[in-house]
């Protein structure tokens, strides 16, 4: 995809998909289907898969290797309607360039990379290298979450140098927020398409630095409050923005951040209550037991989503 169709796909809502599991671990792929033919019916013009949403963290090679491959034919089977990225496991350069061709052959259009950087093992010019060796097989999108532990001056250092000298980056994700994300949106959106993950407090943090679009939780069980929100921003009805914000969105971060299993178990029993899959992690994470399930169900319908 060229960069004008993926700034397109990367405008607004969009969803991040999450591995489902059954009660004893097998990745549940038919609720993999439901909930991708979901957000698609939903008006999501990209699916994203990554290390973190997508619990890469549990799976292995071959199996993330099937989950992209799944999650790129059946997007393909909707008609092609939403752009599917691809997301590594912090693989070294070669086992990265060869993951990147193989998201190209089974339809995949962009790749999410997280490059490896244990104990601070990359330097710039390393990691410079590593995200032009993997443009040239597909479309990349950068992470911020890389930079984390690095902190904003190594971060916006990489960014710079990528924006300025791989043609290849189409787009980043921002998981840091803050200055940084100001700083980097306002340097990079004249190319890239920039995306906030998370909550929709982040993307109004950006939208003036040029901000294109953001992980939307809601598109995924409750688009209805997704394209409320995001009529009000095309409208630049700002106070009815922040009114769902404030009175939707972050009630319910807070309400999952504090459920036993965090932020995560709370989405997978989300998806059960709303009949996409069951709530089940692959151990040792935790899935929420019954009375969590039934405090759930009971929230939901207190904010009026279900």
């Amino acid at each position: 995809m060229d960069r004008t169709a993926v700034r397109e796909a990367l405008t607004g809502p969009f969803a991040s998909v999450r591995t489902p599991f059954c009660e004893d671990g097998a990745i549940d792929f038919d609720g993999l289907r439901r909930v991708i033919d979901f957000c698609i019916d939903a008006g999501s013009k990209a699916l994203m898969l990554t290390y973190g949403d997508s619990l890469y963290s549990l799976l292995t090679d071959d199996e993330i290797a099937e989950v992209t491959k799944v999650t790129a034919e059946q997007a393909a089977g909707a008609g092609g309607r939403s752009m599917v990225i691809a997301a590594d496991r912090q693989w070294a350069t070669p086992k990265e360039i060869a993951f990147a061709r193989y998201c190209r052959e089974v339809g995949a259009n962009v790749l999410m990379v997280l490059p490896p950087d244990w104990a601070g093992s990359c330097t710039v010019e390393t990691l410079v290298d590593h995200y032009a060796a993997v443009a040239q097989e597909i479309p990349v999108m950068m992470v911020t979450n890389l930079f984390i532990p690095r902190g904003d001056a190594c971060g916006l250092d990489v960014v710079k140098a990528c924006h300025d000298r791989v043609d290849g980056i189409v787009a980043v994700k921002d998981d840091m927020c803050g200055a940084f994300a100001r700083q980097m949106t306002a340097h990079v959106a004249d190319r890239w398409a920039v995306v906030s993950g998370g909550q929709k407090q982040n993307h109004f943090d950006l939208l003036p630095y040029g901000c294109t679009g953001y992980l939307s939780t809601f598109i995924t069980f409750a688009p209805r409050v997704t394209h409320d929100y995001w009529q009000a921003i095309e409208s630049n009805d700002l106070a009815a923005a922040a009114r769902i914000v404030r009175d939707i969105d972050m009630p319910l971060f807070d309400y999952l951040l504090k459920l036993e299993g965090s932020f995560d178990a709370g989405m997978h029993g989300i998806s059960e209550i709303v009949g996409h899959h069951g709530r089940w992690r692959r151990k040792p994470y935790y899935s929420l037991n019954d009375q969590q399930m039934e405090d759930l169900h009971a929230f939901l319908d207190s904010l009026g989503v279900l």
